[in-house]
This record gives C-alpha cells, structure tokens and sequence, in this order.
C-alpha cells in the first residue's frame, strides 16, 4: 500500500523497519538488481524524533535546519507536525513556504545575507533574521527596515564535529553591547540573542555557559529600552543511531529555569526558546545502499592477496560528501543475499581481506574508507551505510556523470496520515 504524493510516493510498513528486507528485495532480487545506488527513508524515524524532542525539551521549540536535508517529504512532515525552519537564503525559504509554513514559523538564521535574498524576505514577509555585524545590521535597515533582529553571539564548544565560531557570531562581551547599542540608534528592532556551539556539539556544558552568556545579554539590552522576546540555542544535536539528546536536554533544560524561568516563575519575563536541529531529525532516518561494480586484487609476491580496492556506484563527491565537508565517519555493513540465519555458516566461513571502499569517480580523492577487513565481495555485492541523512543528499552533485542516488520513502500509517 503507497500514498501517492505530488512529486513522490511513500510506501506504508508496519512493525519494525526492515531496511535491510527492502535493500535485498531492491538490489538483489528485483529485474537483476539495481545499478545505480539507492536510499532509502523511514519517515516514521523523523516523526519519532519530533515526538522525542518535545518531551525532552518542552520549552525549545524545534526550526529544522533545512541546510541539512532539504528533502521535499522531510520539510511536509516537519510543517505538518508544527516545527519551525530555520533558512539560510531564497530558495530555502520558498521550499518551506510551499508547503503551507507561515512566515512566523522562519528564522533566517544567514548572518551575512544577499541583498536579493533580504528584499525576498520582506516580500514573502519573513521577518525573523540574525545578524553578527554592522554592515549586516545597516543592510538590513536600508532593505528591510522592519525586520525582527536576533543577534548571533559566539560561544564554541570544545569538541564539535563542525565548528562554526571562526565564521559567525560576535564576541557576547565587547561587540555584542555595542552592536545593539548601534541597533537602538539605527532604530532597528531587535528581538532577541542566539547562538551556535557548533554542529555536532560533544560539550554539554557549552550550552549553559552560551545561555548565561545571552541572559546578560538579555539584560543590558533592557537598559537600552528593549524587551527581547527569543532566546535561540542553535543546533549541534546528535541524530545517528544510538545516540540521545539526553544530556544535552537535561543540560539545556536546568539552564532556562535557572536564566530564563517561564512565565509566573519569580523574575520570569515570557521568552519564546527554539533551536535550529539539522543532523538530530535526519541522520538515523537514512540509509544508502552502493553495490560493487569493479575491484582491484593487489597481490603479495607469494600470490595472496594483500589489499583489495571495491569501487562502488557512489562516492565522496555525491552522497558521501559528508566525509570531505561534515567530517562524518561512514560505516559499511555488506549485505548478504538472503536473510541473516540462512547466510549465518557461510559468512562464518567466508575469509576477511583488507580492502578499502572507493567512489565511482576518476579522482583520486574519491575514497569513502580504508583501512577495512571485509570478505572478499564480488561484483555486484551490496553494501549499505546507516545514518546517512545528515549533509548528504543536500551537497551531493552529478560529477563525471553519476547520477544522485533515488529515494525510497517508508512510513507507518499515522505518519502517512499526518503527510497527507
């Protein structure tokens, strides 16, 4: 049973998802395999991740970092749920509002902005942006005068899997009071303070010391006759397999109620708290399949074979771009050709090599891992990478011709029906 959708369709499952079933039935069995690489989404996942995040962190509202995984069926359910967005230009933008999204439900969260891109702002009446400078600050006055204004601060984590603080966000202690003393005086609106700790974030704490650091923000602003009304914490969530918002939630949470206590609490001022979540809906939901099509057998000088190279139907410069520009570290899993039990003896049997998976491009920069003990595939063979959704598809590209894998989308019911 499918749901039928403009562009796409989504295929209904119940009980546990099978990604390995469908990858088997969809490389092995069906019309001699399939050549080219596949994805394949569990939107239900994404769906879970919503639910998981508003129980943890019920004050921080969720705008989905579209930059991550701009996937039309991923942005459909996200609106449908209620989350925010957080853009980073026009295009971005228009792909939220299509589906319905309400210019209030945006954060244009691109610290240094395209003129173009402002005016499309005040013309589709997205009004909610960031800036870290004076000249992003004058530019938006000239452009688009009634813009809501967040400031972006800087406050690193010390272990992040991308940093972003050598790009955006002011120093909170020197530039940051002068940049809203100069707001003030352009007469400009500012709305409140955010910050990134860097996507990826493995520093707990740094969410705290970033949130006191916009509490005193908060405050000096109110000396300038300001009133700020939204507190925005970034992304750096985790989202693979296994891994828990947890801590960070919990890390997040005891810092709101100690700086920013909700309303009715003693010295609590209504503050609006959302967060710019990318990699934490997506990365889990994806898994790509890549089969083997050409291998190399370099020989020891007795004739066994030393290292064996598997190139594969996609690399480095289309989905596995997440190597070269997210940093991400991909682990193969081979996929045997029938269920596991029945394949259990023979895998047991079958010897390892040491090999290393290479990208269907003439480059030589396209290699996807090294360094592996696998058994000795044949061409043809499938192997599939999990938490593949996270700085993907978005960034993947044609090169040398390779086409960008297809999606395949799954969902339970109650998430087809949300979609609908």
């Amino acid at each position: 049973m499918k749901l039928q959708l403009e562009n796409s369709e989504i295929s209904l499952f119940e009980g546990p998802f099978d990604a390995e079933r469908i990858f088997r039935e969809k490389l092995y069995e069906l019309d001699g395999g399939q050549d080219e690489a596949l994805f394949v989404c569990n939107l239900t996942d994404v769906a879970h991740k919503f639910v998981n995040w508003c129980t943890k962190m019920p004050r921080v509202r969720p705008f989905y970092a579209v930059k991550c995984n701009d996937d039309d069926n991923v942005i459909r359910l996200l609106a449908r749920l209620g989350a925010g967005f957080d853009c980073a230009s026009r295009a971005e933008i228009n792909a939220v509002l299509k589906h319905g999204v309400t210019p209030d439900r945006i954060i244009f969260a691109n610290p240094a902005k395209p003129a173009s891109h402002i005016r499309h702002a005040a013309a589709t009446n997205t009004r909610l942006m960031t800036f870290d400078s004076t000249v992003e600050l004058e530019k938006i006055r000239q452009i688009y005068p009634d813009a809501q204004l967040v400031l972006r601060i800087r406050c690193d984590a010390k272990k992040a899997q991308c940093p972003l603080g050598d790009k955006f966000g002011c120093d909170p202690k020197v530039e940051a009071p002068l940049l809203l003393v100069n707001a003030k005086n352009l007469g400009m609106s500012v709305a409140g303070i955010s910050f990134h700790v860097g996507s990826g974030c493995r520093d707990p704490p740094v969410y705290r010391k970033a949130i006191a650091q916009a509490r005193e923000l908060f405050d000096y602003a109110r000396t300038l006759g300001y009133r700020m009304s939204l507190l925005d914490i970034g992304g750096g969530f985790p989202g693979d397999t296994g891994t828990d918002i947890g801590v960070i939630a919990d890390v997040v949470n005891a810092a709101l109620d100690d700086y920013f206590p909700e309303v009715g609490a003693e010295g609590g001022d209504f503050v609006e708290v959302i967060a710019e979540p990318g990699r934490y809906f997506v990365s889990s939901a994806y898994t790509i399949g890549v089969t083997v099509h050409s291998k190399n057998e370099h020989l020891e000088s007795d004739g066994n074979v030393a290292h064996v190279k598997f190139f594969v139907n996609d690399g480095v410069y289309g989905s596995f771009n997440c190597i070269l520009y997210d940093h991400q570290v991909v682990t193969p899993h081979v996929l045997a050709r029938k269920a596991a039990d029945e394949e259990a003896a023979a895998a047991e049997a079958q010897p390892l090599v040491k090999c290393s998976i290479w990208g269907p491009s003439c480059d030589g920069l396209d290699k996807i891992c090294d360094n592996l003990q696998l058994p000795n595939l044949a061409i043809g063979d499938a192997i599939l990478f999990p938490n593949m959704g996270a700085y993907t598809i978005a960034i993947a590209s044609p090169f040398n011709g390779f086409p960008i894998p297809k999606v395949l989308y799954f969902a339970q019911h109650d998430t087809c029906a949300i979609m609908e």
